[in-house]
């Protein structure tokens, strides 16, 4: 019986070929360099965020104003406002407490969101 070639399961084995190296390592280097400057604008836009969500609820839940844990979100929270602190005005200054600061975060969050990918196509 004959051989064709497309009669054979088993391709003929080949030597074996190095993997191409990177188009140089420092493009590797960057792209670490690019992608760990991406997780800290996500992780500290994120902690923002997180600050602004658990100041709107101490003060929505009527957290005790002398506890240290309390004064130090407190203090972070005032910093981080991006000027949303007093932005509405509302009967009950628990839920202007929680629009306010909660708009706050989801401003932090979608800021951090976009300089992230600001950064990732800047890189090149």
């Amino acid at each position: 019986m004959s051989e064709h070639p497309g009669d054979r399961l088993v391709a003929r084995s080949r030597p074996h070929r190095p993997a191409r190296p990177e188009p140089g390592a420092e493009a590797g280097v960057r792209r670490q360099v690019v992608g760990l400057l991406v997780w800290a604008v996500r992780a500290a836009s994120r902690l923002a965020a997180l600050v602004m969500t658990l100041y709107a609820l101490f003060t929505v839940f009527g957290a005790n104003p002398d506890n240290v844990w309390h004064r130090f979100v407190e203090g972070l929270a005032g910093l981080l406002s991006l000027g949303f602190e007093g932005l509405f005005r509302l009967a009950d200054p628990r839920w202007e407490a929680l629009v306010d600061y909660g708009l706050a975060a989801l401003v932090w969050l979608v800021l951090g969101s976009m300089v992230a990918s600001l950064v990732r196509r800047a890189a090149p």
